[in-house]
């Protein structure tokens, strides 16, 4: 060993195994929460709208009934689809990051994948 080097303590090993399950048990308490909360986002400025939990499940799709009589004119089925595309993924980014903040203090910064 070099001189002047100290060697970490090691944490007791029964320790360390029940801070990990209390985190462990954090961890599903929020999941289950996130699985309560929503997140709305919309795209057409407000023209459609979803609805997604923080578990990232949909929720509700709604329309403008304005926008739909329009569609129906012009049969712009393709704008439309663009259209609940858009907030479809601005609905999966909204949960994501409402995950993310609700994890954050729980990981540490970890990086993990929830």
């Amino acid at each position: 060993m070099a001189k002047g080097f100290k060697s970490p303590k090691l944490q007791n090993p029964m320790n360390m195994m029940g801070s990990l399950q209390k985190l462990q048990e954090q961890i599903q308490q929020v999941q289950e929460k996130l699985a309560d909360e929503t997140v709305t986002a919309s795209a057409g400025g407000g023209v459609v709208k979803v609805t997604m939990t923080g578990d990232q499940h949909c929720r509700g799709v709604e329309f403008d009934p304005q926008i739909l009589r329009d569609f129906a004119q012009d049969a712009d089925v393709e704008m439309l689809q663009d259209l609940v595309l858009t907030a479809v993924n601005n609905a999966l980014d909204a949960s994501r990051q409402l995950a993310a903040d609700r994890m954050g203090p729980l990981t540490g910064g970890l990086g993990l994948p929830f």
